[in-house]
């Protein structure tokens, strides 16, 4: 069965966008509903509840500004939701980073990132993780556990996905500028699909470059996160630039 996916965005342009992003983030069947403003999210939301006699979403990207109402209120009316609920948003100052998850959001991704970031990071909850953009990760951390690199950050999440499954690239931790060990510095190989992954290419266009198959990159791609002790390619290509990796 689909994963029932609502999208509430005001911009058609920036709705577009972030179909494609859920599209390329699962692997599983995604059926989206699109929504540009409350009264509409709300009318999708009692349609696919009715139809599906439980709470019809599994998971929702909201707008923090739309004509009718703004995002914030949105959040408070599904704290009682079990959908996976994530802002998407060009905001990432701390008046509305933090108003957000105190009303229940699981996720916050900046609509600025990147094609690649953000699904990347949108993968991050069928791994159990909170979604969240790197500059808003990197923000959580020194405003909770300043000096931190533990996993997870300071929120959990239970998506509640089932058997939703991804091509995701796996956990890291946070980044160390310590220099690496001999033992983990990367092969060849996975020096070369870094050096993809710095430059914005996808994992199907990696595999297609290299001549080999997109699991095997995927499998390149969690050695390289685990050796560097990173949970995106944005840290990764940093940390590799920094350590003269690349």
């Amino acid at each position: 069965m689909a994963v029932k996916v609502l999208i509430v965005e005001d911009n058609p342009v920036a709705r577009s966008f972030l179909c494609r992003v859920v599209r390329e983030s699962f692997s599983d069947g995604m059926e989206i509903t699109e929504a540009g403003d409350l009264e509409g999210a709300r009318q999708q939301l009692a349609r696919a509840d009715a139809e599906a006699g439980s709470p019809g979403f599994k998971l929702i990207l909201i707008d923090l500004e739309l004509p009718d109402g703004n995002g914030m209120e949105f959040l408070g009316e599904l704290a009682n939701r079990p959908a996976v609920k994530i802002v998407t948003t060009l905001y990432s100052d701390d008046d509305h980073l933090f108003p957000a998850l105190q009303r229940g959001a699981d996720g916050y991704l900046l609509k600025e990132d990147r094609f690649e970031v953000l699904v990347e990071e949108l993968q991050r909850i069928v791994r159990g993780q909170p979604p969240l953009s790197p500059a808003i990760a990197r923000r959580l951390l020194s405003h909770f556990r300043p000096g931190s690199s533990g996993d997870s950050g300071p929120m959990g999440l239970n998506s509640g996905f089932g058997t939703l499954t991804s091509s995701a690239t796996p956990s890291g931790r946070g980044v160390t500028l310590d220099p690496l060990p001999e033992w983990e510095r990367l092969t060849p190989r996975e020096n070369e699909v870094l050096t993809y992954l710095s430059k914005g290419f996808t994992i199907k266009e990696i595999a297609n470059l290299m001549g080999i198959k997109w699991f095997t990159v995927n499998d390149h791609i969690k050695s390289i996160y685990k050796k560097l002790n990173v949970s995106s390619r944005a840290e990764a290509a940093v940390l590799a630039s920094k350590q003269g990796l690349v």
